[in-house]
């Protein structure tokens, strides 16, 4: 009853390992591209992706909660006396209308660090009522408190504070109660490390002398413009906007609804047009933020954005400055916020999909493993892509460096199975060599030096093709049937040609043609037992085929070199374990030979001096003089047809 209950056992505890390694695989997949996520290994690439899927959306959303204003070519042209400095007035016109149209807050995105007043003062010219009043419009707009202003941060060196950049004082005295957090946001944008800008502040963190820090602008322009026209108070620190809460210290994702010119503007001239109060796209404001900026040529306020194509696909170009604000303001208004994708989802993903990747590679060749590889790539960007539409935002990059990690480790324990199939199958077999090796030993009158001599003798390895392949393929006792029927056959021939099977490296034999005793003609015994081996490969080719027919199993194939030299042969090992074999150059060369067949695309080999040594009996083929790992002397090799009777 044990022999039935044995193999179970042994099939159950294989089955283990399997789901073991199964799962550890699993686990470290999912830790690398978690930890790389949190860490930011792959950032850039995350950008590439994220571009991408903005690009390939082109417009997300319709823009709802805001407008621009924009100072364009035309409105140059038709106020082409005025220099821009000197447009105080006209901001004032268009500032009040856009009021009586019913917008929500009025964001300038035009920093007036000087005033013509004080310009005209300052060159000595005579003051007429005109010019004494000519901001006045301007200071009583900035004081009805529907206008914000902007600064910028003029960031210090290490060790000096940073600066704020400011309306000039006669501005910012105008403001209602001097309230600059209220009524004045910092136009400044967070740019990543490629330059584009992604993501926007709620309130930058400004370095100030403490004297300066207190009533000192604290919010970014789009994050202000929202709060205002939200409702809500400035002097707290977090704020319920379009069902989120929004906190003053984060960074967050600004959602673009669209390449540039995606956002609703209005010139500038339509706006300053007589009876532009009764203009359909003027009233189509009521109830929005308007930000009043500039578009003209020239124009340095001009970035990077996903939508700019530098690396992939066609450029969307660079977006103004006061769009951009735009989109910050419509990304807090309207609530559709792009964030990182849930923890839970992201974990559900990397697991689930290095799970399929890792069942996948089972029974498929590395280069069929990539080709899952890539399959599961390209599955994960699908999936970051349809996240992105639920504005989402799923690591793809990370995600395939889990995957990457499967694919090694799959793939890596499974480069190292043939050496571990090759030392268990070595454990078994030892004792039978050992036992030949005494055997041949007790029926010989010749005293052999069991410590080692040097002989001349012929050495011969041979080595199954794709038998990992084949192994992975059988179960381990139709892999033992296999070896063993295969082996028996070998065995046959070698031994009826004078050879002594030295030991068996898993799937390969080394044989020794010479050893223990000398014989003329070794090297001709070791190539007619290659030969009959080649035969005996190509018979066992119709027995793999009848015994495994379903298998699909790669068609059965040797490799064998043969190289004759002097080497030690003799006792190697300690007390308590001993083993007959021979050492030297010329088993390594020997070794080195059988791989050389498949570079030659042939099954025997043979070096220049054991052809020599076999005479002319000896038909040959193709011919080379190669250089083989291990050895720097080059060395002469031939193909072996056949032997000659």
């Amino acid at each position: 009853m044990e022999e039935p209950i044995k193999p179970q056992l042994e099939s159950n505890l294989v089955r283990r390992k399997r789901y073991q390694f199964f799962l550890l695989t699993l686990v470290a997949a999912v830790l690398v591209a978690e930890i790389g996520y949190r860490f930011g290994l792959l950032s850039t690439v995350e950008y590439v992706y994220s571009d991408l899927w903005h690009r390939v959306s082109a417009v997300r959303y319709s823009p709802q909660h805001v407008a621009l204003v924009v100072v364009d070519d035309q409105s140059l042209a038709e106020h082409s006396d005025d220099p821009l400095a000197f447009w105080t007035p006209l901001f004032a016109q268009a500032a009040a209308t856009l009021r009586q149209a019913g917008a929500a807050v009025i964001g300038v995105d035009f920093l007036f660090a000087i005033t013509p007043e004080n310009w005209i003062r300052k060159l000595d010219l005579p003051m007429t009522s005109a010019l004494q009043n000519y901001d006045l419009a301007f200071r009583q707009e900035l004081n009805s408190g529907g206008v914000v202003l902007v600064g910028a941060i003029a960031r210090g060196t290490t060790g000096n504070p940073d600066m704020l950049l400011l309306a000039h004082p006669d501005y910012l005295l105008s403001l209602p109660n001097m309230d600059f957090v209220s009524h004045v946001g910092l136009a400044d944008l967070v740019t990543d490390q490629d330059g584009g800008v992604r993501r926007y502040e709620v309130a930058p963190q400004i370095d100030l002398p403490k004297e300066l820090a207190t009533g000192a602008p604290r919010f970014a322009l789009g994050a202000l413009l929202a709060i205002r026209a939200a409702g809500l108070s400035t002097a707290a620190s977090e704020w319920r906007i379009g069902n989120r809460t929004i906190h003053a210290d984060r960074v967050n994702t600004i959602s673009y609804t669209g390449p540039p010119g995606t956002i609703p503007r209005v010139s500038m001239a339509r706006v300053l047009a007589k009876g532009a109060e009764n203009d359909p796209a003027i009233r189509a404001l009521r109830g929005k933020v308007v930000i009043i900026g500039g578009e003209f040529q020239g124009m340095n306020d001009v970035h990077f954005t996903p939508y700019s194509g530098r690396l992939i696909g066609k450029g969307g170009g660079l977006m103004p400055g006061p769009e951009i604000q735009a989109n910050i303001v419509e990304t807090l208004l309207s609530g559709k916020a792009t964030e990182p994708a849930p923890a839970w989802l992201r974990w559900l993903l990397f697991a689930a999909l290095a799970g399929l990747t890792a069942w996948g590679y089972q029974r498929r060749s590395p280069w069929a493993g990539l080709g899952v590889l890539a399959g599961a790539c390209a599955l994960s960007l699908a999936l970051a892509f349809v996240a992105f539409q639920a504005f989402w935002l799923l690591p793809a990059a990370h995600l395939q460096l889990g995957l990457l990690t499967t694919y090694v480790m799959a793939f890596g324990m499974r480069l190292t199975r043939e050496e571990r199939e090759k030392a268990r199958v070595k454990t078994m077999f030892e004792g039978y060599v050992s036992d030949d090796v005494v055997e041949m030993l007790l029926s010989s009158e010749q005293r052999i030096d069991l410590g080692g001599q040097s002989m001349d003798i012929t050495v011969l390895f041979s080595d199954i093709r794709n038998f990992t392949t084949i192994s992975e393929k059988l179960t381990a006792r139709e892999t033992i049937e296999f070896l063993n029927v295969y082996f028996g056959r070998v065995i046959t021939v070698i031994r009826e040609e004078g050879g002594r099977i030295d030991k068996f490296i898993g799937d390969a034999v080394m044989a020794e043609f010479g050893v223990p005793y000398p014989f003329p003609d070794h090297a001709l015994q070791a190539l007619r037992a290659a030969a009959r081996m080649r035969k005996v490969a190509g018979e066992f080719k119709s027995w793999v085929r009848n015994r495994f027919p379903d298998r699909d199993l790669p068609e059965f194939a040797i490799g064998i070199g043969i190289h004759t030299g002097e080497a030690v042969v003799g006792n190697l090992g300690s007390e308590t374990r001993m083993e007959f074999t021979a050492i030297g150059d010329t088993v390594n060369v020997a070794a080195r030979l059988e791989g050389v067949t498949k570079t030659l695309n042939c099954i025997i080999v043979a070096s220049a001096g054991t052809v020599r040594a076999a005479g002319d009996k000896v038909e040959t083929g193709r011919h080379e003089t190669l250089t083989v790992k291990g050895r720097l002397e080059p060395i002469e090799v031939y193909e072996v047809i056949d032997i000659r009777a």
